[in-house]
């Protein structure tokens, strides 16, 4: 009777607040992570652009100090570097080997795929955190996990479709 109940309730759509609870734990990890790494880049670019500024004061003329160039370029872009990486080991990569990552263990839920309900390859596991790390970057990611509220029947959100993928309770 446990099997018969357990194959009936793996193909449903989790709940909306076990989804919610699970991505604010792999949310707050993720962004602890990358905070850790981006103090230190954060450093060296106020170090960085400080320097330009007192360079333009002792000229003693009115001069424009960008304050994006080629050294707070590459130091963002480690940054943008190190969340993706980051990302991918923590969500790309759990999500393919077990169809969860930490957050959705704990809560008891899993992503699986639409058609075979198994979990997701790799291919699709990271076109599922791609989707929803660039989404959020992008600060567009509010309408892509807001998207699972309308959705019917799978409620899936806008990286779940892109991976044809949804997370089963």
């Amino acid at each position: 009777f446990r099997d018969l109940l357990a194959a009936r309730t793996e193909g449903r759509p989790a709940p909306l607040g076990k989804r919610f609870v699970a991505r604010l734990i792999d949310t707050v990890v993720l962004g602890a992570l990358t905070a850790a790494a981006a103090v230190p880049l954060t450093g060296r670019a106020v170090d960085h652009i400080d320097g330009k500024i007192d360079a333009a004061r002792q000229t003693g003329e009115t001069v424009t100090v960008w304050l994006l160039d080629s050294t707070t370029a590459a130091l963002g872009g480690a940054l943008l570097g190190v969340f993706l990486v980051l990302g991918v080991l923590l969500d790309a990569l759990p999500t393919a080997k077990w169809g969860r990552t930490l957050g959705k263990k704990l809560c008891g839920i899993d992503v699986r795929d639409i058609e075979s309900h198994e979990t997701p390859g790799f291919g699709a596991a990271l076109r599922r955190w791609l989707v929803y790390g660039v989404l959020g970057i992008l600060v567009v990611g509010v309408a892509d996990v807001l998207w699972c509220l309308v959705d019917r029947p799978w409620r899936q959100c806008w990286h779940d479709k892109a991976a044809r993928t949804f997370v089963a309770g």
